[in-house]
């Protein structure tokens, strides 16, 4: 169910209601002024999510590297042990790990080549 409280523009608030209640949090008349601005200013400390113990370094550089990771992340979010959002950032961070490596690797072949053509070039001239 949604809010029922009306905006100063008529609209009615898009907020869902709270359980047993016709109102949102911010809505709610039996919510005082003073709860709303103590949830409000805390609301970011109390979503900050915390790893209890440091996970082990896992040195990244290699394609392989990242599966590992991967797997590790994978198997502590399955077991409970580590928050979805965590790994939502190590699987993102891990996307742009595997494009640096292609990179590094495809600039490192493009320098062979064009090693390999200038050798050339000198030997033949």
């Amino acid at each position: 169910m949604k809010c029922k409280f009306i905006k100063i523009d008529s609209s009615v608030c898009s907020s869902n209601a709270m359980i047993n209640s016709d109102y949102c949090y911010f809505h709610n008349p039996e919510i005082t002024d003073e709860e709303k601005n103590n949830s409000q200013s805390k609301g970011g400390k109390n979503n900050l999510i915390k790893i209890q113990t440091p996970l082990p370094i896992i040195k990244i550089q290699e394609a392989n590297d990242v599966l590992i990771l991967l797997e590790d992340t994978i198997n502590r979010v399955r077991s409970g042990e580590l928050d979805v959002k965590i790994a939502n950032c190590i699987g993102v961070l891990s996307g742009q790990a595997i494009k640096a490596i292609e990179i590094s690797k495809l600039a490192n072949k493009m320098e062979i080549i064009e090693r390999a053509i200038f050798e050339r070039k000198t030997t033949i001239s």
